[in-house]
């Protein structure tokens, strides 16, 4: 339980030690040789160990709660179940072990997802469970989820969907494109196949994009012009800050309102400094308040209205 004073930052990335050493094992994507990480669709990363250096990011936190997920794009969750699940158990061993104040979103397989296990880490304390966004591109990808979405639903714990692995290509593209372009284009069809298809069937799910969703919010009045209907916002829906600045913030804050973000700094790739554009109480609503609401389900301030859709 959340203290009504934490500040949260929904959304970092920290691979404990028994996580590194699996990957370490593999021959194929993903896997590390050294710190340099190979992945299919990416060109190779060389990593900084003191990202993953539990010492040094717990002295460096700059909130009282650090929640931290498996890396989507690696592409665990969508490995074959054998592969995968050596992996996962890693992931999830070395995150329970982790100190305050970091907290651990599960994950589980596509491919024949244990949902035993989930309800039994959700028990045990992950916070909910992290969804690559390549998993629910489509409204019957969505539809295809339900059986795992309707597990977090019935634990009362939120998703946060995150962006996923992107496909090998012959053509070697530039380090930022897949963080500029692919990921936001995953969130955003993650977006809108949830809005299709998602919420009819999970009306008390709380849900976070990653990303603003790729900034797919913004894109409500073409929605509504090309027959998608009104837009609506719901409290049950939020979209994180991270790699996102005032303008992308104000962007977002405009069509959703101020109580549908939070902070998620994405760190070690995205700094973790305070969002603190629009004055005090929204920084407080955004670091504070409104992250209590996707983790506990907490209730919207009666007091600040609605934003208009």
């Amino acid at each position: 339980m959340l203290s009504t004073q934490s500040r949260v930052d929904v959304h970092q990335h920290l691979w404990p030690p028994p996580f590194l050493d699996a990957l370490r094992r593999r021959n194929t994507a993903p896997y590390l040789r050294d710190w340099t990480l190979y992945l299919d669709g990416e060109p190779p990363y060389q990593v900084d160990p003191e990202h993953h250096d539990v010492g040094v990011r717990t002295r460096s936190a700059r909130s009282e709660a650090l929640l931290v997920s498996l890396s989507s794009p690696l592409g665990i969750e969508s490995l074959p179940p054998d592969q995968a699940a050596p992996l996962l158990d890693a992931w999830h061993r070395g995150a329970a072990e982790l100190p305050p104040p970091f907290g651990a979103w599960a994950s589980v397989t596509q491919l024949d997802p244990d949902l035993d296990g989930l309800r039994d880490r959700l028990d045990a304390g992950f916070v909910g469970l992290q969804i690559a966004a390549t998993a629910m591109l489509t409204p019957a990808a969505v539809d295809a989820l339900l059986p795992v979405l309707r597990v977090v639903e019935q634990a009362g714990a939120p998703v946060l969907v995150h962006p996923g692995p992107v496909a090998a290509t012959a053509e070697t593209m530039p380090s930022w494109w897949a963080p500029v372009v692919s990921y936001p284009a995953q969130l955003q069809a993650a977006w809108w196949a949830w809005a299709a298809a998602g919420r009819r069937s999970l009306p008390a799910l709380r849900i976070c994009f990653a990303a603003g969703g790729g900034l797919a919010p913004t894109h409500h009045e073409r929605f509504t012009a090309r027959g998608g209907g009104p837009f609506r916002v719901d409290d049950c829906t939020f979209v994180d800050t991270s790699s996102y600045g005032p303008r992308g913030v104000d962007s977002l804050v405009r069509v959703l309102g101020i109580d549908a973000i939070v902070f998620g700094s994405d760190r070690p790739y995205g700094p973790d400094t305070a969002v603190s554009y629009f004055g005090e109480a929204a920084e407080r609503a955004v670091h504070v308040t409104n992250p209590r609401r996707l983790l506990e389900g907490t209730s919207r301030d009666p007091a600040r209205p609605a934003p208009r859709t």
